[in-house]
């Protein structure tokens, strides 16, 4: 009897739509590693992770992350609208533990960081992380773009419309304005301090 050769066969390659973490990034690829990091996962299934963000701008900041691969608004497909309400249903869920709390869900329209991701933020903005006007404008202008409308606009589009670089810029080189009332400080500590007497109403 002849003796067995070897198989020829080599392993599967790995599906490339799936999220893994890599060793050394750019700083623009953290949220890769955050995914996979157990002091910041609030929940999880085989969708999406939720995560607390790691520099969060409000008392109760978290990021919902779908786990296929998708870099950004401009890479989704008319299809994966069901995603994106999936992902705000779950965040939604997430904020029945916080009854007290007001929340809204949106995307920045042009991310720093690589790897869709839906803001869920609670809207005291009470955080020492929350320190710039790029910062504060980043939630609080044109620039965060509210999740019904991303959806709205995939389903009739079959593609998410954002801005340019130059017209996001503009939007977050704003003067300071309150989200609750028509005052507009001069700067983030004045916003900051302004933002307690809300918080204390």
């Amino acid at each position: 009897m002849a003796a067995a050769t070897p198989s020829s066969k080599r392993p599967a390659p790995a599906d490339s739509s799936s999220l893994k973490p890599v060793k050394k990034t750019h700083w623009s690829q953290g949220l890769l590693a955050s995914i996979n990091d157990p002091n910041l996962t609030v929940e999880s299934d085989d969708r999406i992770v939720i995560i607390k963000d790691k520099y969060p701008k409000a008392r109760h900041h978290f990021l919902v992350i779908p786990k296929i691969n998708i870099p950004n608004l401009k890479s989704l497909k008319r299809e994966q609208s069901e995603l994106l309400r999936y992902m705000e249903d779950q965040a939604k869920v997430l904020a029945t533990k916080y009854p007290q709390n007001e929340f809204k869900y949106g995307y920045h329209a042009i991310p720093s960081m690589s790897q869709l991701h839906l803001h869920m933020i609670s809207q005291d903005f009470d955080s020492p992380c929350l320190k710039t006007k790029r910062h504060w404008n980043s939630f609080n202008t044109r620039y965060f773009l509210d999740s019904s409308e991303v959806i709205r606009c995939l389903e009739e589009r079959g593609m998410v419309v954002t801005m340019t670089p130059i017209a996001g810029e503009k939007l977050l080189d704003m003067p300071l304005k309150c989200h609750k009332c028509i005052y507009s400080p001069q700067n983030m500590p004045k916003l900051k301090q302004h933002l307690y007497k809300h918080l204390n109403n």
